[in-house]
């Protein structure tokens, strides 16, 4: 089929490259302009617009479809399809209806569940068992459409934001050749009216950890927020970001160390397996625990 492709962040990446692998034609890429990143704050492209420059693909990125010319455009490509995914802005109705057989987004979540900006975080925020992806027809309202194929997968103990980021992009990118193999078999399903949860953009408030709650909740608050922003708390005068934890039995004044990197909670306690110092990489707390004194009682506030 002819595509047009939009998709911005890592995420989108593997999506573009198997849609070319499956022999589709890439009539364009989309995705947001660059932006200034880094200590010299030079403009950096999207991870989707370096790897279609090497696929030596066509990309554009206007700021948004406020001007017709960009519609036109896009019109013009006289595209079978729009595969959208982690894009980043909203499509105008005129864009929705250009391609012939529509736009379909890959959306992180088993619709209606989490709609909206952060689907992968509140799945393991909220301690969902499990989650996937969807195929949706896209149209007007967010994330509203009917839904042509999901595919599910278990959220363990062990997953983490990034962990669970990457399953699902290669979920969504099997996902996606599947249907438009299937396009024409494909029946759209409404999303039901039960069930629908909005997934908030992800705060940097939500980073710091109250050790009076649960172990569980702030083991999928570390989990959930790993890699960024990263949940974290103060040890004296110095802000130790967690990466990755498990909820254990223990018991103490929330906030203390009861054990190598294990940290009481209002009930029970979490055992810290990856964390990060300030100014230094993310590491196993074998290795943090070799520079960071830690003795019985330390607090975390």
């Amino acid at each position: 089929m002819r595509v047009v492709f939009m998709g911005s962040p890592e995420f989108s990446v593997p999506v573009l490259d198997a849609l070319v692998e499956a022999g589709h034609e890439i009539a364009c890429v989309y995705c947001q302009p660059p932006r200034p990143a880094g200590r010299g704050k030079k403009d950096r492209p999207t991870p989707v617009q370096a790897r279609a420059e090497e696929l030596d693909l066509l990309v554009r990125h206007p700021i948004n479809f406020k001007d017709p010319s960009d519609v036109e455009e896009f019109a013009a490509l006289d595209a079978d399809v729009a595969v959208v995914v982690a894009y980043g802005l909203i499509l105008p109705q005129a864009l929705l209806d250009a391609p012939k057989h529509g736009c379909l987004n890959i959306h992180a979540s088993l619709l209606p569940r989490w709609r909206g900006a952060a689907p992968i975080h509140r799945a393991i925020l909220e301690g969902d068992e499990k989650t996937g992806v969807c195929i949706m027809q896209m149209e007007a309202g967010l994330d509203t459409g009917p839904v042509l194929l999901c595919q599910e997968t278990q959220i363990t103990a062990e997953d983490t934001t990034a962990i669970l980021h990457d399953r699902l992009s290669e979920m969504g990118s099997d996902a996606i050749v599947v249907a438009l193999d299937a396009l024409s078999q494909l029946v759209p399903e409404p999303q039901p009216e039960a069930g629908v949860t909005y997934a908030a953009k992800i705060d940097k408030a939500e980073a710091k950890i109250d050790w009076t709650r649960p172990a569980t909740v702030i083991d999928r608050q570390i989990r959930g927020l790993s890699p960024f922003p990263g949940a974290w708390a103060m040890l004296n005068d110095e802000r130790i970001k967690f990466h990755m934890s498990r909820a254990v039995l223990g018991s103490g004044q929330p906030g203390d160390v009861i054990g190598d990197f294990t940290i009481a909670c209002g009930d029970g306690a979490v055992e810290i397996l990856t964390a990060q110092r300030e100014g230094k990489r993310a590491m196993p707390v074998s290795e943090i625990l070799k520079g960071l004194e830690l003795p019985i009682g330390s607090r975390f506030e």
